[in-house]
């Protein structure tokens, strides 16, 4: 599948924008994360894109989460891609780099939108990683981000300043496509 195809699956099946710009958002930290560890940038950014492909079926059956995503993709993407859906929505232990980056990355988006979001210009390039940093230590703050499934980044490697760093880049490049 490529990537075209992925995004005009996903705007078929999603119909929150607000979730097309976190599945956006996903895209662009797993393509960043890839390059850091030298992966496959189409692989890890198809999974990220695709991670939320059943949301709107799911939304009120979480049990179903990821597993309908599997069902709608089908043969038309890899067993790693689907297993990495999988893994994000705790229906199988990340196991891979993939996959635990995916399951990192997915309330890390969020996480900084949030932050992007309070700033009175409500744009990411005022967020810097010490503001995320700061943040990460308000329990009150974007309560929905799960604060051990981001720092699970130190289970690939990454320092949560040094994870932060590298999110940040990439949602900063897409900024204006995700309305930031």
């Amino acid at each position: 599948m490529t990537r075209e195809e992925a995004l005009e699956l996903l705007k078929t099946h999603v119909t929150n924008r607000n979730l097309i710009n976190h599945c956006l958002a996903c895209e662009a930290i797993m393509r960043r994360l890839a390059r850091h560890f030298g992966e496959d940038e189409e692989v890890w950014g198809l999974a990220g894109l695709l991670h939320d492909l059943d949301y709107d079926y799911t939304k009120d059956k979480p049990e179903e989460h990821g597993f309908k995503s599997v069902e709608i993709l089908g043969d038309s993407v890899t067993e790693e891609i689907k297993n990495a859906i999988l893994a994000h929505c705790e229906k199988k232990t990340p196991e891979t780099l993939m996959e635990r980056a995916l399951y990192a990355v997915d309330p890390t988006s969020g996480f900084i939108v949030a932050a992007a979001l309070i700033r009175p210009e409500k744009k990411l390039n005022v967020v810097d990683v010490p503001f995320l940093l700061n943040r990460f230590k308000e329990k009150g703050f974007a309560k929905g981000a799960n604060r051990e499934q981001m720092k699970s980044c130190e289970d690939i490697g990454l320092s949560l300043e040094e994870f932060y760093a590298l999110s940040l880049e990439a949602m900063k490049e897409i900024a204006n496509e995700i309305g930031l």
